[in-house]
C-alpha cells in the first residue's frame, strides 16, 4: 500500500508559468529575417517572453522561450546573471531558451539595420528582453503548484510544411506536454514542431509571432494557461511552402497547429515518473564565416567572434519526455538522429535555436557546390562553417550516452 502510494505521488511536479509582454517600444528599431532595412511601425499581435519552471524534490528546469529571431548566447548568460543576482534559490545554469524564429519581430542580432554597416540591434528592446525573460521567471516560481504531467505524440503540417532544400528530408513529428494542476486546469503546455513562421516573412512591418500567433489564440481562448510553442529542427529550410503573406493565413494554419494539439491532448499518456535530469556542456565552434568575423569587428553583430566561437548545448528529461538543445536552425537530419539517440517511448524534443542561434548548420554537403543543393549559397553564407553539425552531434551523444 505505501509503495503505491509513492509511486502516485512520484509523477507530480512542482509547476508554474508565466508570460511577459516584448513588443517594440515606438524608438528606432528594424525587423529581423527577409530583406534588411525593414524599420518597425506597429504591433499587430504580441510578442512575448515565456517561463515554465518545474522541479521535483532534488531537482529543477526553467524554460523560455521568445518571440523573435534568434537570441544568441550572451543573451542566455545576461538572463542568468541576472536570475543569479535576484534570485539565488534558483540555479540558473538550468535556464533553457528557444526563440521560435518569427520573421516579424525585431532583430536581435544585428544583420537586418538599415545597411550591412549599421547594427539592426536596439540596446533598449534588449534590455527590455533580458528584464522580461528575469520577471516571467520569477512569476513562473511564485506561482508553482501541484501538477501532473501528461503527454502526446503526432504528426502535422503535410499539406503546407515543406523542405525546400531537400524534400524528402523532413520531420513532421509533434510533440506535447500539459502540466494539470490539482483542478485539472491546464497550468503550462509546451509544444515542439519545425516550421519556419515565415507566412508573412518581410512582407510587413508590423510586428508578429506569424503562425505561433496563430497557434496561442487558439490554445490560449480554448485551454488556457500558459501555451509554449518551442521551435524544432528548421534549417536546409523547412517553412510554409505555397502559402501567400497575410495575417488570416497566419492566423489558420497556426491555429490548425493548435486544433491538432488540443485533439491530441483528449487522449494524453500520463507520464510514469517525475525524475528530472540535466546536463549541458560548454563547446567552441570553428569560426569559417568571414562574412560573421568582419560584421563582429565592426559592431553590427552584437558579439564577438574570434577564430571559434562559445556556445553550449544541454540535454535534459522531465518525466517521460526527453529534451535536446541545438544552438541554431539545424537540419532535420541533425533532428532525426538526435532523437533516435534518446531512448524510451516518451516525447521527445528537440528544441532549435536554443541556448544561442549561430544561424544555419548544415550537412558539409551543401558546402560542396557542384551537389546543386537548392538555396545551398544563401544558406552557408548563413552558417559559421561546415565543421559544426559533427561538434554539436559528437557533444549531443556524449551528453546522452553517459
Amino acid at each position: 500500500m505505501i509503495l503505491l502510494m509513492q509511486s502516485s505521488i512520484a509523477q507530480f511536479f512542482m509547476v508554474g508559468a508565466a508570460s511577459r509582454n516584448i513588443n517594440p517600444d515606438n524608438d528606432s528599431l528594424y525587423m529581423a529575417g527577409g530583406n534588411p532595412n525593414r524599420p518597425f511601425i506597429d504591433v499587430h499581435d504580441s510578442l512575448y517572453a515565456k517561463a515554465v519552471f518545474i522541479e521535483n524534490k532534488e531537482q529543477h528546469v526553467i524554460i523560455l522561450t521568445f518571440d523573435c529571431i534568434g537570441l544568441m548566447y550572451p543573451a542566455l548568460l545576461e538572463i542568468r546573471e541576472e536570475v543569479k543576482k535576484t534570485m539565488p534559490f534558483i540555479d540558473p545554469s538550468r535556464i533553457v531558451i528557444s526563440s521560435t524564429h518569427t520573421h516579424a519581430g525585431p532583430d536581435v542580432v544585428g544583420i537586418w539595420g538599415r545597411n550591412f554597416t549599421q547594427s539592426g540591434v536596439n540596446q533598449s528592446h534588449m534590455k527590455k528582453i533580458i528584464s522580461a525573460a528575469t520577471a516571467a521567471i520569477q512569476d513562473a516560481y511564485e506561482k508553482k503548484e501541484k501538477c501532473e504531467m501528461q503527454y502526446a505524440q503526432g504528426r502535422f503540417g503535410e499539406d503546407w510544411v515543406k523542405n525546400i532544400s531537400e524534400p524528402n528530408e523532413i520531420d513532421r513529428s509533434v510533440n506535447t506536454i500539459r502540466f494539470l494542476n490539482q483542478s485539472k486546469k491546464s497550468v503550462a503546455a509546451l509544444t515542439n514542431f519545425a516550421c519556419h513562421p515565415t507566412i508573412m516573412d518581410d512582407a510587413t512591418r508590423a510586428a508578429s509571432a506569424d503562425y505561433v500567433w496563430g497557434y496561442y489564440h487558439y490554445l490560449d481562448s480554448l485551454q488556457g494557461g500558459v501555451n509554449v510553442f518551442l521551435q524544432g529542427a528548421i534549417g536546409g529550410w523547412i517553412q510554409p511552402e505555397d502559402v501567400s503573406s497575410s495575417f488570416e493565413n497566419a492566423l489558420h494554419y497556426g491555429s490548425s497547429l493548435g486544433k491538432y494539439v488540443h485533439a491530441l491532448l483528449s487522449t494524453p499518456q500520463k507520464s510514469q515518473s517525475n525524475n528530472i535530469r540535466f546536463k549541458s556542456k560548454n563547446v567552441m565552434f570553428p569560426m569559417k564565416n568571414l562574412g560573421f568575423s568582419m560584421l563582429s569587428k565592426a559592431g553590427v553583430i552584437k558579439r564577438k567572434f574570434g577564430e571559434l566561437v562559445e556556445s553550449e548545448i544541454a540535454i535534459f528529461s522531465i518525466g517521460d519526455a526527453q529534451f535536446a538543445t541545438h544552438p541554431g536552425e539545424t537540419v532535420p537530419a541533425m533532428g532525426l538522429e538526435t532523437k533516435a539517440a534518446m531512448k524510451g517511448a516518451g516525447p521527445k524534443f528537440v528544441l532549435g535555436l536554443s541556448q544561442d542561434a549561430l544561424g544555419y548548420i548544415l550537412k558539409p554537403g551543401f558546402f560542396i557546390k557542384e551537389n546543386n543543393i537548392p538555396h545551398s549559397e544563401y544558406l552557408t553564407g548563413m552558417s559559421i562553417g561546415p565543421e559544426t553539425m559533427k561538434i554539436i552531434m559528437d557533444t549531443l551523444k556524449m551528453l546522452l550516452s553517459n
